[in-house]
């Protein structure tokens, strides 16, 4: 086994299971928030359908100086209100978010550099 397949396997690997976390979190706490009637609009743009997900995730995860300044960026509206989310979620929903998003975040970047080294042969 290479190098490079080891590695792939560990982010794909991490992926699977990011996904797991991601359908826990929809189906827990999003559907929550989304039945809300003062959270639904404060979910962020969507992009695709499911991007609200992943925007409520990065809210609960993300430090509060983070927020507080895409809170205050031109382009606030993309992004989830992390004040009104933190106001309607428990700490159960905050730990899937903070599970969610961390192990997603690191293995997809992950893997994109690694696809990246592999297109410019670091991996012999």
């Amino acid at each position: 086994m290479s190098q490079f397949s080891f590695l792939l396997g560990i982010s794909t690997g991490i992926i699977v299971l990011s996904t797991v976390f991601l359908l826990l979190f929809s189906w827990i706490t999003v559907r929550k928030l989304k039945k809300n009637t003062e959270t639904k609009k404060l979910l962020g743009f969507e992009f695709v359908s499911g991007w609200n997900i992943l925007n409520a995730a990065q809210a609960l995860s993300l430090p509060r100086f983070i927020t507080n300044k895409l809170k205050n960026s031109p382009g606030s509206f993309l992004y989830a209100d992390a004040d009104a989310l933190y106001q309607h979620t428990n700490k159960f929903d905050k730990f899937l978010a903070r599970l969610f998003y961390w192990t997603c975040v690191p293995a997809t970047i992950s893997l994109l550099i690694l696809i990246i080294l592999d297109e410019f042969n670091f991996f012999t």
